[in-house]
């Protein structure tokens, strides 16, 4: 019944931006962190950025610090990236999650997550 849906991924140049929404059904989405993971071909899925339930907390993988933001709207049921400057080393899928367990600190181990989105592409060019 959890479902997650991302979108606003693209072909975008290098140094350009996209932002990612995830739009999850439930009317407990506000009790749960949140997080989003990629995946490039070939490569585990790995952590890029998770957000505490008010949105108080902020967590980033050292690869795209200061480059992405996450944010959520909870009255919206929505978690956001914003991805700036891109690099063609961020070309992959990119998942949110949501982390299994209400009221839970945010980590950056996929296997703490318990429902995964579709993913949304995003391919990054010279």
């Amino acid at each position: 019944q959890v479902q997650l849906v991302e979108s606003g991924g693209g072909l975008v140049q290098a140094g350009g931006s996209l932002r990612l929404s995830c739009a999850a059904s439930g009317r407990t989405f506000s009790s749960y962190s949140m997080g989003w993971f990629r995946q490039a071909p070939g490569k585990e899925r790995e952590f890029v950025a998770g957000i505490s339930r008010s949105g108080g907390r902020t967590y980033y993988a050292d690869s795209v610090k200061g480059r992405f933001t996450i944010s959520r709207d909870n009255a919206k049921n929505t978690v956001y990236l914003q991805m700036n400057n891109l690099k063609p080393e961020d070309t992959a899928v990119y998942y949110c999650a949501r982390r299994k367990g209400a009221n839970v600190v945010v980590t950056t181990h996929p296997h703490d997550y318990e429902y995964w989105g579709q993913g949304t592409q995003v391919t990054v060019s010279s």
